[in-house]
């Protein structure tokens, strides 16, 4: 089978990009052939189709650069036009897509139904449904007022970063495309990578219901390396450090929470802030480890008691858990959105309110009082539900009778 897969992004960037990266991986070892299309970004790894990528906001050059970035916005003519050249010399089976929204857009949705090409979606994030990708107003507080039509909500409650124009635009664009280009009729299956995250599509848009879809968790390669407390018992945060990944809550409970040691491997917008509450509270058991990766993340991951994921918005698969679960790493989540699907209490890690330090502080306290054994029972626990829900295999079989299901669909119609 000839798959193309397409992204906004041909670097690792986030958890998607890392999911994108990884179904091309699986779908190569299994002797299936992958395309690949991006935007052009600086930071892309090279690819034999990057001929075909189009300009993106961060390399477009010349005088009516913002104009032209605005009009992309909203629909992106070069990439449905790069798109149709690579569809028609390639001529692939089946196209799955990862993020678009507001970057590639339904210009290339458009392009896909245009040349008869299958096209399957994978839900990162609510962006079909929400203006804002995340259910979160401008102050950061949970929101569905939109609720999949009233998108006017995400400009009267500034819920891009609290702007009012960009919330704005963002409001006129889920206007736009559901009004022209609605993702019911031109996607031809849904994955979701959270039983949560369905419910909420399918509460906001039913049309998706009508279309083939899978709940399909993401996937994590299985180690049966055995942790190591050299260097200490530690917890474990790796991701942006931004809002609405609760890093706040986290750095407050352990400044209250001494007992315990944290490291934080990551970087973003609240960096800075983060560090200096750190140093104005003499808090010495917090560390600041920067953005890692690759081995250096693994070894950090694998040798941590517990990792945190501290989330206040609703996540769907978070990647934390999934590849610190393979590594046999318990969990110690909030309880929001598709997070309480993949911990099992007291056994492959431990539950806490959202944006609440105390109820953090709490669960810290009793994680520290538990031997180096009763971690690495947890471990062991974590890798069972990893084998179970996160497999490579089981991945791969599901996925492709998904693309054959698919596929089967849109020869019928």
């Amino acid at each position: 089978m000839k798959v193309l897969l397409i992204d906004v992004y041909n670097y690792y960037r986030g958890g998607a990009e890392t999911v994108y990266f990884n179904t091309g991986a699986l779908l190569e070892e299994a002797g299936h052939e992958v395309v690949y299309f991006t935007l052009k970004w600086d930071e892309n790894i090279p690819s034999p189709y990057s001929d075909y990528f189009p300009e993106s906001k961060g390399t477009r050059r010349g005088v009516f650069r913002q104009f032209v970035n605005l009009v992309n916005y909203f629909y992106h003519f070069e990439a449905a036009r790069n798109l149709e050249k690579l569809i028609d010399i390639e001529k692939p089976d089946i196209a799955h897509v990862h993020l678009i929204w507001g970057q590639l857009t339904s210009s290339i949705l458009r392009s896909l139904k245009k040349k008869g090409v299958p096209t399957v979606l994978t839900a990162h994030d609510y962006r079909i449904v929400c203006p804002a990708y995340a259910f979160r107003d401008g102050k950061g507080e949970i929101c569905e007022k939109c609720r999949g039509k009233q998108f006017y909500n995400c400009f009267f409650r500034k819920c891009s970063k609290g702007k009012v124009i960009e919330s704005g635009v963002m409001a006129l664009e889920q206007y736009f495309r559901n009004l022209f280009f609605h993702p019911a009729r031109m996607i031809d299956g849904v994955i979701f990578v959270s039983d949560f995250s369905k419910k909420k599509h399918l509460e906001y848009m039913p049309e998706l219901s009508h279309l083939p879809i899978m709940t399909l968790y993401n996937m994590s390669q299985i180690s049966d390396n055995r942790k190591s407390f050299d260097d200490g018992r530690y917890f474990l945060y790796f991701g942006r450090l931004s809002a609405e990944k609760g890093v706040r809550t986290l750095v407050d409970a352990f400044i209250n929470a001494p007992c315990g040691r944290l490291k934080i491997a990551g970087s973003g917008p609240l960096e800075n802030e983060l560090r200096s509450l750190v140093n104005e509270s003499n808090a010495d058991n917090i560390e600041f480890l920067g953005f890692k990766r690759g081995a250096d993340l693994n070894s950090l991951i694998e040798n941590a008691a517990f990792i945190i994921v501290p989330s206040e918005c609703y996540e769907n698969n978070p990647m934390a858990i999934v590849e610190g679960n393979g590594l046999g790493v318990p969990v110690i989540g909030s309880r929001i959105g598709g997070i309480p699907e993949i911990i099992e209490e007291g056994k492959t890690g431990f539950m806490f309110e959202p944006g609440d330090s105390k109820s953090l502080v709490a669960v810290v306290e009793k994680v520290v009082a538990l031997t180096d054994e009763g971690i690495l029972k947890m471990g062991c626990e974590a890798q069972r539900f990893a084998r179970e829900h996160f497999g490579i295999e089981q991945y791969r079989k599901r996925l492709m009778g998904f693309y054959n299901e698919v596929i089967e669909s849109n020869i019928r119609e």
